[in-house]
């Protein structure tokens, strides 16, 4: 964990095909995990059903490493899932890449799965006791366990993973496939996104409406906390586990996590950060001479807070596509080396210019600070910092990657003590209040323990 850097990072995303045309399952799979890639990139995989028996490729890496023509040709099924994954240093290694896949009482089952279960201890401590022994460090393998004990009960795939729904606690978007379905769950708060589309007459089930566009499929809902979605030969069909009465998806979807072209439960992501600029902006006036945003997700709230207020944008940087995060680098010197390669500032633009930078967030502070020594190099006359979320000063439990508590700067610092540490002229960060207002149509209620510390699940 010494080694994140300043950002909070997600921890997977998930895709599901199931074809009742001639797709190729396997590159169809691929082309979702592609679109899906900013949501992991430490492991990818995909599991294909071939008539209940399961062929699986999975490695570290990029989905375009891991997977090539040769190893999706090889990858033959009727249907399938996919999984791409971010590992820190508790869960980094090879075996635990997903599809987690594992033989039980009714045959073989794949299963990939966004999100944190909080019991997780517990409940692999009771199975370590009746002799179960864990291949991996995931949650995913314990709710693998979980169903396969309840299969022995001589029950429907559904009902065994309805059973375990009532055992597990936390967040998650499940999909399983095994003998000739598959299976999507998503948890009773609906924390983690999930949603349902259609490509002809087949089906696809994944983190993010991204995917179903690059496959050319058509959205039809998200999956409703608590649901369980049953896909087969004969359509879709739904069961709604748990009647929820409140919803808390997780509000960093709409700051950071998701891509900007993702609708989320209803919500346009583009649009939530592109509101978060205009509101910045009337709460917010500073005499300036451009607007700039951080590359990727500050980008919008830039250009939200240039429309309302009348100042121009321009490109602040240039990002380098080719650099991969600068977390994963050993050493301090180094991140700060990988910062400067990643970003370079448009020197022409912003020369003895008073600029308003916009970013998404501030976890640690390191990042942040790279970036203003890059524009006082640069020659920048004044620099006024806009971040379109409240200080995170609370870890996450639930399928986000945060550092302890005691390592968020903003524990560590006043508002006015962080602005002297980032070295800018003035930071203003959005309200809690004014945040939650951000994503326009949401169909749900949120979840903001990160900044609030007001979780939705007790945490232990």
């Amino acid at each position: 964990m010494e080694d994140m850097d300043d950002k909070v990072h997600e921890e997977c995303g998930v895709i599901g095909f199931y074809n009742n045309d001639n797709f190729n399952v396997a590159s169809t799979l691929f082309l979702g995990l592609y679109a899906l890639q900013h949501r992991g990139q430490e492991s990818a995989g995909i599991a294909v059903n071939s008539n209940g028996k399961i062929n699986y490729h999975k490695d570290k890496g990029l989905a375009s490493q891991v997977f090539d023509k040769f190893v999706l040709n090889n990858l033959h099924g009727n249907f399938g899932i996919g999984h791409v994954k971010y590992g820190n240093l508790k869960n980094g290694g090879k075996e635990n890449a997903g599809p987690i896949v594992l033989k039980y009482i009714a045959g073989e089952m794949a299963l990939a799965n966004n999100g944190t279960i909080v019991n997780a201890q517990k409940l692999k401590d009771e199975l370590h006791n009746v002799g179960y022994m864990f291949q991996s460090t995931t949650d995913t393998e314990i709710i693998a366990a979980l169903i396969a004990r309840e299969s022995i009960k001589n029950i429907p795939l559904e009902e065994c993973v309805k059973n375990t729904m009532n055992t597990i606690k936390g967040s998650y978007s499940l999909l399983i496939t095994s003998e000739d379905k598959i299976i999507a769950v998503r948890d009773p708060l609906g924390m983690r996104p999930l949603c349902l589309g259609k490509l002809e007459n087949s089906y696809i089930v994944c983190s993010e409406t991204t995917a179903l566009d690059i496959v050319g499929a058509e959205f039809i809902r998200d999956i409703n906390p608590g649901e369980i979605v049953i896909i087969d030969k004969s359509g879709v069909k739904s069961i709604q586990a748990v009647d929820s009465k409140k919803s808390a998806l997780c509000v960093f979807e709409y700051v950071y996590i998701a891509r900007p072209d993702s609708v989320i439960d209803g919500a346009s992501v583009y649009r939530s950060r592109f509101e978060a600029g205009r509101i910045l902006a009337q709460k917010c006036k500073i005499d300036a001479d451009i607007v700039i945003g951080v590359p990727d997700s500050g980008i919008p709230t830039a250009l939200g807070y240039a429309k309302e207020s009348g100042i121009p944008y321009t490109y602040g940087f240039i990002k380098n596509r080719y650099v991969g995060r600068t977390f994963i680098e050993p050493t301090q010197n180094m991140r700060e080396t990988a910062v400067a390669i990643k970003l370079n500032p448009m020197k022409d633009e912003i020369v003895g210019k008073k600029v308003i930078m916009a970013d998404d967030s501030i976890v640690r502070g390191t990042t942040s600070i790279q970036i203003v020594k890059m524009l006082r190099k640069a020659g920048v006359k004044e620099i006024h910092m806009i971040i379109s979320s409240p200080p995170v000063r609370h870890s996450c439990y639930f399928g986000v990657d945060t550092p302890d508590s005691s390592k968020l700067v903003a524990n560590n610092y006043t508002e006015e003590g962080l602005r002297d540490l980032l070295g800018v002229d003035s930071l203003t960060f959005i309200s809690l209040e004014d945040l939650v207002k951000t994503p326009i149509g949401i169909k749900c209620g949120l979840c903001t323990a990160c900044f609030d510390g007001k979780y939705p699940i007790e945490v232990k």
